[in-house]
């Protein structure tokens, strides 16, 4: 009888053999999990700032930073519709021809539907006549600063030309209602 060499077999490490990835690099399920921790991690703290919406004055995020901060808020969204104020000036000069603008200051204001101007005229903030020379140009006022105040009361005209350009967007959801007229 021939006998056969006996065969050597590979020893045997306890545990569980690690994956390879890639030529000569392996991961152990510790290293994958830790990594996967790691990585839940980091998108939890990226979430985490910059989702904060702060609501004060320097971060203007959303409609409802607007509307707390309008003048008379309660009257305004009863009446009318908050809204950012821009000031500032233009000078045009002819020869050479230039356009130069002043730094605009954006204040929190107030505009109001056609229909409420009682409000002015109860508090007695406009007369008969500035309401009469609104209405004809078919304006609208809108105002800064507190009612109890010193308001600044402006007869403003809506410009309807340039339209609403968010809306006219491709996938664009919601059209304009005949309600957010003034």
């Amino acid at each position: 009888m021939k006998r056969t060499p006996p065969r050597y077999a590979e020893p045997r490490t306890s545990g569980s053999r690690s994956p390879s990835v890639g030529s000569g690099f392996k991961l152990s399920i510790t290293t994958i999990a830790l990594f996967g921790v790691i990585f839940l991690m980091g998108m939890g703290v990226g979430i985490g700032f910059t989702s904060t919406a702060t609501f004060s004055p320097e971060n203007v995020a959303s409609r409802e930073v607007i509307d707390r901060s309008a003048p008379n808020a309660e009257i305004c969204a009863q009446f009318g519709a908050s809204a950012v104020v821009t000031d500032m000036r233009v000078f045009l000069t002819l020869n050479p021809f230039n356009v130069y603008v002043t730094q605009p200051s954006m204040t929190p204001g107030c505009v109001l539907r056609r229909n409420n101007w009682a409000v002015l005229e109860q508090q007695k903030l406009v007369s008969q006549e500035q309401v009469r020379n609104c209405k004809n140009r078919m304006n609208t006022f809108g105002f800064t600063g507190t009612l109890e105040g010193t308001p600044t009361i402006d007869c403003i005209y809506q410009n309807e030309a340039a339209g609403n350009l968010f809306l006219n967007r491709p996938g664009a959801v919601g059209t304009v209602k005949e309600m957010e007229k003034f």
